[in-house]
């Protein structure tokens, strides 16, 4: 048997989980303190197809993720696995001149050659907007992709941790700490491991600092809002308007916008009143009937990010049953399952045909 210890219930942490324990091979234990998650916070667009970042490895990690959902899903369905909360919705952008959605159609037809998931793209402007998503203002120039969806994060890492339970692992609450590659304390009691996940996301300089490593890792604050409406909202296509917030349309009504992307923050998970508010008047811009709304709920999360911007996952050289994930940032509920998934199997001997090369930590982790 081979014992597995993961530290952080988040994504990556979860879907890691979720594969090592339908390994009959495998002892495994999650360990989550439960504060500050980015994943229990986030709501997010899985449709990286429009990103007009220039970082090509970020593209191409974070594209083989969104495709990899289909996977995911189609692996929970296969335990009997209910109301699993991806939905390929399809996606709209939102551009202000037709010149610049002319450029965007352009970036996601280049890419649709190598990723068929992207789906029909359809050009949009005027009341074909509306048809599309009925709230919008007619005012602007979409796009369409097909293959787009959105993610309730928090349901599922619940749906991801509810299956490693039937399968028989354990999960367990607190604030662990890493005596050394194979040791783990919790609560007083140390824990032994043959493999050792740390997906803390922006907490791993917490994690490795003490045992005299350096880590680029900063944490940065995100806020998202939700509305109850009275639309029926089941199937409507999630929305990214330019600027910095996303509206994404879940089932019964509810509306959630987001997210705050708050530097210089540390780990502060209060609520700002006045940024909750700049976001919904922000989305009423593009559906003026949002501004009719109170907030119904709010969520708070820490993300991760690296100096970069850039993810990374794998072994720590010097201790290479040490696996770490971090840096995902606003990406993590896209690419995050792809990387938990990946760990999972080579934990298992098993072959992911993905390059990981360009995502080594050994770019953001030093012995000092």
């Amino acid at each position: 048997m081979k014992n597995v210890m993961i530290i952080g219930g988040g994504i990556v942490g979860s879907t890691a989980a979720f594969y090592l324990s339908q390994d009959e091979t495998v002892n495994l234990t999650l360990i989550d303190h439960g504060v500050g998650t980015a994943t229990r916070a986030a709501a997010g667009i899985i449709c990286p197809w429009m990103a007009q970042k220039k970082n090509k490895d970020w593209y191409k990690l974070t594209s083989e993720g969104a495709v990899f959902y289909r996977k995911l899903v189609a692996d929970l369905e296969a335990t009997g696995a209910k109301d699993i909360p991806f939905k390929q919705t399809g996606t709209i952008g939102l551009k202000s001149k037709p010149e610049l959605l002319e450029k965007i159609q352009k970036i996601a037809e280049d890419r649709r050659v190598d990723t068929p998931t992207i789906g029909q793209i359809t050009s949009l402007q005027g009341e074909e907007i509306s048809d599309y998503l009925p709230l919008l203002k007619p005012d602007f120039y979409g796009i369409h992709l097909e293959g787009g969806g959105r993610i309730d994060g928090g349901r599922l890492i619940d749906i991801l941790q509810e299956e490693v339970l039937k399968n028989g692992g354990a999960r367990l609450q607190g604030q662990a700490k890493l005596l050394d590659a194979h040791t783990i304390e919790l609560d007083g009691q140390e824990l032994t491991a043959d493999h050792i996940i740390l997906a803390t996301g922006a907490w791993l300089p917490h994690i490795l600092e003490p045992l005299g490593y350096q880590v680029d890792v900063r944490p940065q604050k995100g806020q998202l809002l939700e509305l109850d409406t009275q639309y029926d909202t089941n199937n409507w296509p999630v929305c990214m308007p330019y600027g910095q917030i996303d509206i994404l349309p879940f089932e019964n009504g509810k509306i959630i916008i987001g997210a705050t992307h708050e530097d210089k923050m540390d780990y502060d998970l209060t609520l700002d009143p006045e940024k909750v508010q700049a976001m919904q008047d922000k989305a009423a811009e593009f559906m003026p009937d949002l501004a009719n709304y109170s907030v119904a709920r709010t969520r708070i999360g820490t993300r991760a990010y690296t100096s970069n911007y850039a993810p990374f996952y794998g072994n720590i050289e010097d201790m290479k049953n040490v696996w770490v994930a971090s840096g995902l940032g606003s990406s993590g509920l896209t690419n995050g399952p792809f990387i938990g998934w990946q760990i999972a199997q080579e934990i298992l001997g098993k072959e992911t045909s993905f390059d990981r090369t360009a995502y080594s930590p050994n770019n953001y982790i030093q012995k000092l």
